[in-house]
């Protein structure tokens, strides 16, 4: 009997935990992020694209979870794109995102020729990252570097 109890115990602690941290790291194509921002013309969107071995893009990653929190009554969709290998989701990403506890949604880019989805996200874009795409109806402001919280919420106001 006590078995039972240690078991059910145990169970509702990891189904608890894995709903709370337990942040699922979606694939996602260009089409598909391009037709989520174009269902959604009444929001912002703030996309970052980013890695998990990129320091600078680690570093800006809690202005991005602050962002959200703080401006959580408008209609905001920020969107973490990780442009990790598609084999590292499960070794590397899904990891670092549940350690560093991310609210936001988290996809990787599910493509496989770098120039031709950097070249579609953005034509300026040369590729490096970090990299934030912040669009407001038809206001577009691509930003190629890292950024602080005060560049980030001054560029979010100013769309």
């Amino acid at each position: 009997m006590k078995k039972i109890r240690v078991f059910i115990i145990f169970g509702f602690l990891l189904l608890y935990s894995t709903t709370f941290y337990g942040q699922q790291v979606k694939l996602i194509t260009v089409d598909q992020l391009q037709e989520r921002i174009k269902k959604g013309k009444d929001s912002t969107y703030v996309v970052n694209f980013w890695a998990t071995w990129c320091a600078p893009c680690i570093k800006e990653l809690p202005h991005f979870e602050k962002l959200s929190q703080e401006h959580k009554s408008e209609k905001l969709a920020v969107l973490l794109i990780s442009v990790d290998f598609k084999s590292k989701l499960n070794s590397a990403v899904v990891p670092f995102v549940k350690r560093k506890k991310i609210k936001n949604e988290v996809f990787l880019l599910n493509e496989s020729n770098p120039q031709e989805y950097i070249d579609r996200i953005e034509p300026s874009w040369s590729g490096s990252i970090p990299a934030t795409l912040l669009i407001r109806n038809e206001k577009r402001k691509f930003i190629e570097s890292e950024l602080t919280y005060e560049q980030l919420i001054t560029e979010y106001k100013k769309l």
